[in-house]
């Protein structure tokens, strides 16, 4: 059912000194920051040449990973991102076997203009999982 790994999604507290690490430090191609008000945050992706690395930065008070930071105040991994071919039919398959899908269980459409949906830590041993439309 899954895919190719889309992206490893990191909470860094500033976008821009971590962007400025990936760029200049590790020499990596990093985008222009792009607010998702929807989701609550702000974020860049680093092109790798097999998947990417989303850094997400609070856009507000009330984002969730405002709430991821203060429980690390360090940042850090917050999910990982696989893409299905199908996103209706994967939620459909993983709510029948028990699995979670957080929120109203209706794809939004996320930072590459696809629909993604989330699936609840607590059913995938311990890791935040965002499923995005191929």
């Amino acid at each position: 059912m899954i895919g190719r790994l889309n992206h490893v999604a990191i909470a860094v507290r500033d976008l821009s000194a971590a962007s400025a690490l990936y760029r200049d430090t590790l020499g990596a191609k990093v985008s222009a920051p792009q607010p998702e008000p929807a989701h609550g945050v702000t974020v860049v992706f680093i092109e790798l040449p097999n998947t990417k690395i989303e850094l997400l930065e609070p856009l507000g008070a009330g984002s969730p990973i405002a709430g991821f930071l203060d429980k690390n105040p360090a940042g850090g991994i917050h999910h990982i991102c696989y893409e299905v071919d199908d996103i209706l039919a994967a939620r459909d398959r993983l709510k029948a076997t028990g699995a979670r899908v957080l929120g109203d269980g209706q794809p939004k459409i996320g930072a590459h203009g696809k629909p993604v949906l989330f699936l609840h830590p607590k059913d995938f041993n311990g890791a935040l999982v965002e499923l995005e439309q191929a």
